[in-house]
This record gives C-alpha cells, sequence and structure tokens, in this order.
C-alpha cells in the first residue's frame, strides 16, 4: 500500500526540495508526478500560480517512528498539542491577515497599483481620484501618455485591467475602476460617436453595411450605444480575439438590435 503527499512552490524544483527536506528522502530516491507547473502571471502581480507536485510514499511513510514506551505517547500526545496550537496561531494570523486587507481604501490600494506600473513604463506621471457613485476613476497627466495608451488603448486598457484585478482581489464586494490617461478616453468617445453617426448615415444612404475595424470592447460598445435608438440601422460584433471589427447592417423590415 501506498499514500501520496502534495507539495508546492515557486516552481517544480524548489516543490521537489521541500519534499525531499520534509520527508527526508534523497532527491534520486523521490517518486513525484508534476500536477501543475505553475505561472508567473501578468507582470508577475496578477494571476500568479505556484508549481504543485503529487509524492508517493510508502505505507508507513519515512517521517512515521513506532513508540511502544510510555515516553513515546507522551512525546506523541506533546507533539498533538504543538500542531493544534500552531494551527490556531495560523487560524488567528490568517483573518487578522484577510481583515486587514478589506479594510485598506481601494483609492489608496489602486492608487499604489497603478503608480507602480506606470513607473516601470515612464517618468514623471501623477495621478489624481475622483469618486464616482459606482466606479473610482483614476487620471493621469504628464509621462509618455502615447505609450501609456498604446495602439488602440490597447496598453492602456491592460493597465486598468491589472488595476482593477489588484484592487479587488479579496474583497466581498467588487469595486469599479476607470484609468484615463491626458483625457483620452473622453476624446476616444466622443471622435467614434461622431464615426458611428457618420458610418450609419452612409449605410443607410447606400443600403450596404459599413465596417469599423480592429476595436476592442470598450470602444465597440461606444458605437452601439451610440447608434441603439437608430431605428434603421442595426450594430453587430464579427470576429475573435481580443480586437472585432463592427459591422453597420441597413435594417429591413425589422426593429431588433443585434449587439
Amino acid at each position: 500500500m501506498s499514500h501520496c503527499v502534495e507539495f508546492e512552490d515557486k516552481n517544480v524544483e524548489m516543490a521537489v526540495k521541500k519534499a525531499c527536506e520534509e520527508l527526508n528522502i534523497p532527491r534520486e530516491k523521490l517518486k513525484h508526478d508534476v500536477i501543475s507547473y505553475g505561472s508567473t502571471g501578468i507582470f508577475g502581480l496578477v494571476g500568479t500560480k505556484k508549481a504543485r507536485i503529487r509524492v508517493t510514499l510508502p505505507k508507513p511513510s519515512p517521517k512515521v517512528v513506532f513508540e511502544t514506551s510510555n515516553k513515546g505517547q507522551q512525546n506523541e500526545n506533546s507533539d498533538e498539542q504543538t500542531l493544534e496550537s500552531v494551527d490556531s496561531q495560523i487560524e488567528i494570523s490568517h483573518d487578522e491577515g484577510e481583515d486587514h486587507r478589506v479594510a485598506v481604501d481601494p483609492r489608496d490600494l489602486g492608487r499604489e497599483a497603478l503608480q507602480k506600473i506606470i513607473d516601470l513604463i515612464t517618468t514623471d506621471a501623477t495621478i489624481s481620484i475622483e469618486k464616482r457613485s459606482n466606479r473610482i476613476v483614476f487620471n493621469v497627466r504628464g509621462g509618455n501618455s502615447a505609450v501609456l495608451i498604446g495602439k488602440h488603448g490597447q496598453t492602456l486598457e491592460a493597465i486598468q485591467y491589472l488595476v482593477e484585478k489588484i484592487v479587488n482581489k479579496n474583497r466581498k464586494g467588487r469595486v469599479g475602476i476607470h484609468i484615463d490617461v491626458e483625457g483620452y478616453l473622453e476624446k476616444r468617445r466622443m471622435s467614434l460617436q461622431r464615426l458611428a453617426v457618420n458610418m450609419a448615415e452612409k449605410v443607410k444612404s447606400t443600403g450596404k453595411p459599413a465596417a469599423i475595424g480592429q476595436m476592442n470592447a470598450h470602444d465597440r460598445r461606444i458605437v452601439h450605444i451610440a447608434l441603439q435608438d437608430d431605428n434603421m440601422v442595426r450594430t453587430q460584433s464579427k470576429g475573435e480575439g481580443f480586437l472585432k471589427k463592427l459591422v453597420i447592417f441597413p435594417k429591413k423590415n425589422s426593429s431588433r438590435k443585434q449587439n
């Protein structure tokens, strides 16, 4: 008969080393299977996962020592009491840590995370904060705004995703996060609304569909909303992946919109 014990660490090699040390088994005699190789996540901040291995041991395990004397029984009872005490301390510390994390102001946590990310990309950028009804808005000024925004706003959207994940980790209620750089998002919104109206007029005059290509989810939503009350056209996203094209169709005897 045999049984299995699992170990985890930053990578497989470290997990194996931990198993050898804790089980007192030489590396060449350790029998194990890799459950997960782990992941460093995005920028090492979000989505990190530890490597995990499953070690197969003979039963009883090498760490089990049989004692028949009263002294051995006393030591065993003492060890059990010590383990219970340690478990209790760990549980209390964990609870206190949870309470502490939840108590952190999401504005402070978001600003700190955002500043660290920005400092890795550019210099001399400052952050101001607005608190709106359903979200926290971080406005970034200065630095290399073009690099922070990226092509089609992809870098800015990735930064917002990271900060939102960091702020909402270990929180019971989700906090909405909105990040803008030099007013880019508002300018982009107005530009897309004008484009949507102009494209819709072209579709209505020609009776043929027209497409706007390479748009992220945020930009597509702006176009959808801009044309949702126009009863002569409908909008539909097409494609796969992060960037998709948005097609504006003329309506033919139908008032249904496809979003």
